[in-house]
């Protein structure tokens, strides 16, 4: 079977790291995602059609997307474009992210709305049709999918994951100690251990109800 795996990173991050996992998948062609879309919108216009080329002559096609980049291509890809995934550090509620980042720079909605852009101390800029385009646009996925999190994951709350996992009954694996951004060699470590662990589980066509998972020896 000719195995295709695209690897979408996060923000500040770039295609190039899809070299790290050609390892994980020796017997699979691994290709990074070089996107241009800053917001789920043009993602609509961009994932599709790339993963749509990409596809052609492949059996199978797995996510590999993290972060924002998760985000984005839960809102532009579905299950006739790829047959299954594996998120790390998903935003899987972009609307309260975003009124969590208002709250934290003391900006209610009627000023965003006013100013429709507002710069941030933290180097994000809010903005009111992000904003609503979340609100009108809430995440719809129905991929075979695994979720990896880390218990000190800032940006995402361990409630608002979990619900979201249990909700499209996907196995949701957390690692103590663990940051949104994985990238120490012990985060590493764990992080490819689960990805060849959660392949097995895709694969096999197996299925978790449970929220949580743990790989055993690192949890």
């Amino acid at each position: 079977m000719k195995h295709l795996v695209i690897y979408v990173h996060g923000k500040g991050g770039s295609a190039a790291e899809a070299e790290h996992y050609k390892t994980l998948f020796p017997h699979s062609q691994v290709v990074g995602f070089d996107y241009h879309a800053q917001t789920p919108w043009e993602a609509r216009e961009e994932f599709p059609a790339f993963v749509g080329e990409r596809k052609k002559g492949y059996d199978a096609v797995t996510l590999l997307a993290n972060s924002i980049g998760a985000f984005f291509s839960m809102n532009a890809l579905n299950e006739k474009l790829v047959d299954n995934a594996l998120l790390i550090s998903p935003v899987v509620d972009m609307e309260q992210l975003i009124t969590n980042m208002m709250r934290w720079s003391e900006v209610t909605e009627a000023e965003l709305e006013e100013r429709r852009e507002i710069p941030t101390d933290f180097g994000e800029t809010l903005s009111w049709d992000y904003l609503c385009y979340v609100r009108r646009h809430p995440i719809r996925w129905s991929v075979p999918t695994c979720i990896l999190y880390g218990q000190r994951d800032g940006l995402t709350p361990y409630e608002t994951i979990s619900a979201f996992a249990k909700g499209i009954h996907a196995p949701l694996t957390v690692m103590e100690g663990g940051e949104h951004w994985f990238h120490t060699s012990e985060q590493m470590a764990f992080l490819d251990r689960w990805v060849v662990e959660s392949m097995a589980c895709l694969s096999g066509g197996e299925t978790q109800t449970a929220a949580t998972a743990t790989l055993p020896g690192l949890l």
